[in-house]
């Protein structure tokens, strides 16, 4: 991918992170690019998010994979009509209509999700004694974190954007998941899939987010 510059600037606020184990055959074939590992395991990822730019803030829930230099979507949720009708057509984020809640406080972070008949819900204690921290490099943690491009696909062209913020700072947390049929509904990654870590952080006051460009081959 070429360089380039932000297009847009906009904040996005706290984000939850859960991550899951998977086996790389059942998430191989759901993206065009090839897969990234971590030890030879791969991962998929739930991310509940609010992101405000300008004056609207407005919450996703975003299912992702790992993939050489960044990440692919493989599902995503959100509230807004119009996102989600341009979303899979224009940018080739596989946005769906969902009412959609994702809330914090100091001591708890919560998400919900309800789409179809289905629901995805997890609610997670934030203990007071750790302190948010930046990921080590080379570690899980920055794998699964440190990521600035996403890879995306509309009809037969490949795209890709940047993303433009400092390192994440995390507290490693222990969700409960409440409801997670709304996921078993997003694709055959989550057959044999296993939580096995997660993450909060306050997010940033200040995202650059880059210009949907062509992946040459």
């Amino acid at each position: 991918m070429k360089a380039s510059s932000p297009l847009f600037r906009c904040a996005w606020g706290d984000t939850t992170f859960l991550h899951y184990l998977v086996d790389p055959e059942a998430v191989r074939s759901l993206v065009p690019f090839e897969l990234d590992l971590f030890e030879g395991r791969a991962y998929v990822s739930v991310v509940a998010i609010t992101i405000r730019p300008f004056l609207a803030a407005q919450s996703f829930l975003n299912v992702r994979t790992y993939v050489k230099g960044g990440i692919a979507f493989l599902a995503g949720w959100l509230p807004n009509p119009v996102c989600a009708l341009l979303g899979p057509r224009v940018v080739g984020i596989p946005y769906r209509l969902a009412r959609l809640k994702v809330g914090s406080s100091v001591a708890e972070v919560h998400a919900w999700a309800r789409a179809a008949g289905r629901t995805f819900e997890f609610r997670a204690g934030i203990d007071p004694r750790q302190t948010y921290r930046a990921p080590l490099p080379g570690s899980l943690d920055g794998f699964l974190l440190e990521r600035y491009a996403a890879f995306t696909r509309v009809g037969r062209r490949t795209r890709s954007f940047r993303v433009w913020h400092e390192p994440w700072r995390f507290v490693s947390i222990e969700p409960e998941i409440l409801d997670d049929g709304l996921l078993r509904a997003s694709g055959r990654w989550i057959r044999g899939a296993r939580l096995v870590r997660a993450h909060h952080s306050p997010g940033f006051e200040e995202v650059g987010m880059g210009r949907l460009e062509r992946v040459r081959a």
